[in-house]
């Protein structure tokens, strides 16, 4: 895998994603879902590299040749999620039907009190677990992210619902590891994604989708030097208005005497091997719009 995702440009404006916004929460779910048609002709026809990295990866993933109409579907299930982020931040998460599955796994650890990380990737819907957790207010949660990525989209959205934005824990900060610490404490959750890395960032190989990819050891590494358990979650798009959201044990505690790599190397691909089983069961649903096998390092 490459870090290409970081030299990949903000599409669309701050009026145009404001229009958007603005027919999503005043005209309806309808009208909005409407727009996503035009929407993804746009993607197919400006973005080449998106679109030739959606070819690539669902002829990897699909076991057959993909055309023109599966990376559009490709592109609208990415727009769907897009649109939902609205619903969910805005609080309508009533518009959405959501089926949890092993969320009694999380439901045990914070009866327990002892914090945990939740792994997920760039797969489905993250946002709809972090939409959850301050809506309904019983899953105290932190999100480990960059917010500097798409952010405009990421402004925009967070200004719907500030409460959700304050989950946010940035990462490359000076006190990111320290505002960890603090959460996982307190016996809170901390939500990454293990899919990507950053250039500077150390990874490792790992068997994926037929073939090798490069995934990062910092969740990993993460997981040693705290010592708290890993729960793994993925919110899958299935579609309209359904989503299923996994919860899946993943370790109580991994070991790895001076973060080795080669034992750090075992649970990332063990990580790989789950997520390409998900990324298997629903293929429209992975959004690495990049050349994810390109091991080339800087």
């Amino acid at each position: 895998m490459s870090a290409a995702w970081t030299a990949q440009k903000e599409r669309g404006g701050r009026l145009a994603l404001h229009t958007i916004l603005w027919i999503a929460l005043h005209l309806g779910r309808p009208a909005a879902r409407a727009l996503l048609y035009p929407i993804t002709l746009y993607f197919l026809a400006k973005a080449r590299p998106q679109r030739i990295a959606s070819q690539r990866f669902l002829t990897r993933v699909l076991g057959r040749p993909a055309g023109l109409s599966q990376v559009a579907r490709h592109i609208h299930c990415f727009a769907s999620t897009i649109l939902d982020r609205v619903y969910l931040l805005a609080g309508h998460q009533s518009r959405l039907d959501v089926a949890l599955h092993g969320d009694e796994l999380v439901r045990a650890r914070l009866a327990s009190g002892q914090g945990f990380l939740l792994l997920g990737a760039h797969l489905g819907s993250f946002e709809i677990l972090r939409a959850l957790a301050v809506e309904q207010e019983n899953i105290p949660l932190k999100i480990l992210m960059y917010p500097d990525h798409n952010e405009i989209i990421t402004s925009l959205l967070d200004a719907l619902n500030p409460r959700i934005a304050d989950t946010v824990i940035p990462l490359g900060r000076p006190n990111t590891l320290l505002a960890v610490d603090e959460a996982l404490r307190a016996g809170q959750a901390v939500g990454l994604l293990g899919d990507r890395w950053s250039p500077g960032e150390s990874t490792v190989p790992c068997r994926f989708l037929d073939g090798v990819a490069q995934f990062p050891t910092g969740p990993m590494a993460l997981a040693a030097t705290t010592g708290v358990p890993v729960i793994l979650f993925f919110g899958l798009c299935r579609g309209g208005k359904r989503y299923d959201i996994y919860f899946e044990p993943f370790a109580e505690r991994i070991a790895a005497v001076g973060h080795a790599r080669g034992a750090l190397a075992e649970w990332v691909q063990r990580y790989a091997t789950t997520l390409e089983r998900y990324t298997r069961s629903a293929p429209y649903n992975w959004f690495n719009f990049y050349d994810f096998w390109d091991d080339a390092r800087s």
